[in-house]
């Protein structure tokens, strides 16, 4: 019996269809929704930072905040987060070790309140990551929400395209452009082909939308959640590259690629141990991340709170004292960070990306030392391969390193291909081995290994 299939799509009829225009709306409706929710999660996770790390220890009569104040906070932030993984649908989220691209489907409603409260204690209480993984689950799992209660039965299509509708609104301002956010929903969602188009026209009106709403309500409430918003360095104009600048660029790119591999390893590591106890464990990885904040302080007297958070509000503060800080300072914020960066990678949950930038920025800083190479390429280089070295998404991460060095001219546009390029290649390869040496280790207890990210399950 021969079986006859149906035809093609033809994605160029389906923008042309009333059903897309319809759909087109949806999408409006979304964007405004999500962005509306992400702008809300923000203001709360900024709220939420001051209130415990500025204006409680002032109402308590602390000239500044003791040295242990991080402590508890972060042991509650460990309890809720372990609370959120273990009790509540979704488990929190995904890990952010895995990077943006996850497998398991877009996020569903009944997920968002574990992935809002483990989020929470995480960017609110002091872990070294950012917000936009919970913001773009937060935007699928409302536009997947707003779909339904238009319509319990729509097609997976339907839901699948809404779904990317309110992940690019929510995203739509956090790195400086809705553009920027849109190319990043679509190389994490691994879309394209002859479809992309009624993926994107939907999710561009929705980050329009979402953009719009972000800058209104800044505006309309005097708020501060547009400081979330990515926006270019004040870095030394770069003339030009050379073909030192080339070498330096491949070297550090490759050596950017190691130590995340190494960082992501470790994040992989303490997970494995923290879910054999997650309420004690959870708890004492936040406390061990507070310690590497105290040890920092000790260390150097600097505040805690550099090596706390996902370190984007510390970037304009950094580039504007790097000259006064010297190259021990910037060398133990770089382990001290990357240290609490791993834990939190493996055991709370947010975004990998801001972390990455702002220990390519400090390791920027310190390459710019070396003979032949100067700051703004190195800033601009090692912010490119930290990203992709955790993100895997090459474009997105040429194109976030050129908005954060755009002022200095796009000589150094150049340099920062290669480099996201190298550390790219690296990765693969490293990660590689690493799935191979899994498959080939004898497995005790009839455990089988857990791939890497990104790995697709071996047939059956």
């Amino acid at each position: 019996m021969s079986v006859v299939s149906a035809p093609p799509v033809d994605p160029a009829s389906l923008v042309r269809s009333r059903q897309y225009r319809v759909l087109l709306v949806l999408a409006a409706v979304i964007g405004l929704l999500a962005s509306l929710a992400s702008w809300g999660f923000l203001e709360l996770v900024h709220v939420i930072q001051l209130g415990v790390y500025k204006d409680l220890p002032s109402d308590l009569g602390y000239d500044t905040s003791p040295w242990w104040w991080p402590l508890p906070w972060l042991a509650l932030a460990g309890v809720l987060t372990a609370f959120a993984i273990e009790r509540l649908p979704g488990h929190g989220g995904h890990v952010p070790a895995d990077g943006l691209k996850t497998g398991a489907g877009p996020t569903q409603p009944i997920e968002l309140p574990g992935v809002l409260l483990a989020a929470l204690a995480t960017l609110g209480l002091g872990l070294v990551l950012g917000p936009e993984a919970p913001l773009i689950a937060l935007g699928m799992g409302l536009g997947i929400l707003a779909v339904q209660l238009v319509r319990k039965d729509a097609p997976q299509q339907v839901l699948g395209l809404m779904a990317a509708a309110g992940s690019f609104a929510a995203v739509s301002t956090i790195f400086g452009s809705p553009v920027i956010g849109s190319v990043i929903i679509i190389e994490a969602a691994g879309l394209g082909g002859p479809t992309l188009p009624l993926v994107l026209l939907p999710g561009l009106l929705a980050a329009g939308i979402g953009s719009l709403v972000f800058i209104g309500m800044g505006d309309w409430t005097g708020l501060s959640t547009s400081a979330w918003a990515l926006s270019p360095f004040s870095l030394p104009t770069f003339p030009g590259p050379g073909w030192g600048d080339f070498g330096w660029t491949i070297v550090l790119a490759i050596a950017a690629a190691l130590v995340v591999f190494v960082i992501v390893e470790i994040a992989r590591w303490t997970t494995r141990v923290v879910s054999t106890r997650p309420f004690v464990l959870t708890t004492a990885a936040a406390l061990v991340v507070g310690g590497l904040a105290i040890a920092f302080n000790q260390a150097t007297d600097h505040r805690t709170d550099v090596v706390l958070f996902s370190g984007q509000d510390a970037f304009a503060s950094l580039l504007k004292d790097a000259s006064t800080l010297s190259l021990t300072t910037l060398a133990l914020l770089l382990v001290f960070k990357g240290a609490a960066w791993s834990i939190s990678l493996g055991n709370f949950r947010g975004g990998p990306t801001f972390p990455a930038l702002f220990l390519g920025l400090v390791g920027g800083l310190l390459a710019g030392h070396l003979p032949g190479f100067s700051e703004t390429p190195a800033v601009a280089v090692l912010m490119g391969a930290g990203v992709v070295s955790i993100l895997r998404l090459p474009l997105s991460s040429v194109v976030i390193a050129l908005l954060l060095t755009s002022k200095a001219g796009l000589a150094v546009a150049p340099l920062i291909i290669v480099g996201v390029v190298a550390a790219y290649i690296t990765t693969e390869v490293l990660s590689a081995r690493r799935v191979s040496g899994a498959e080939t280790t004898p497995v005790l207890g009839g455990e089988a290994p857990v791939p890497a990210a990104g790995t697709p399950p071996a047939a059956a």
